[in-house]
């Protein structure tokens, strides 16, 4: 596969152009990976608002009707609702875990069977999420199992 680049003056719209045989799915995962850096939210913590990129986010979790974003070491409120949260992230390996939880797919390390039909998800910086029996087909899906 080749790959070139060309730098353009900043009047010029930047874009990115895939030239391809056939569309597969290699080619949606190089779009699905590029579109994961647009998504910006943002997050409370101390009296402060952080830009966070959707590729730093482990998981969305609401809890008490407030929803947090759980990065690698910080936790960060989000004045959206979880619906909400699931509606942006569509299309960007983000997906249902339980009725309080949206897991980002890009942050598992592995995932194995748990007790009733569930499973838990051990993440890259060790913490586990338990995937409902409910959602457990998703996770299939997405794995392509």
């Amino acid at each position: 596969m080749k790959v070139s680049i060309e730098e353009i003056s900043k009047e010029q719209e930047e874009e990115i152009l895939i030239r391809c045989h056939e569309v597969n799915n290699k080619i949606y995962e190089i779009v699905n990976k590029l579109k994961l850096e647009d998504l910006i939210f943002l997050g409370y913590h101390n009296d402060r608002i952080h830009r966070l990129k959707i590729s730093d986010i482990y998981y969305f979790e609401a809890v008490d009707g407030k929803v947090f974003i759980y990065c690698k070491d910080e936790i960060y409120e989000v004045k959206h609702k979880l619906y909400e949260l699931e509606e942006l992230c569509k299309g960007r390996k983000c997906f249902r875990t339980s009725k309080s939880t949206i897991l980002n797919m890009a942050k598992i390390s592995f995932v194995r069977p748990s007790l009733s039909g569930r499973f838990e998800a051990v993440l890259d910086n060790g913490e586990r999420v338990v995937i409902s029996r409910q959602y457990v087909p998703v996770l299939k899906n997405m794995l392509g199992l």
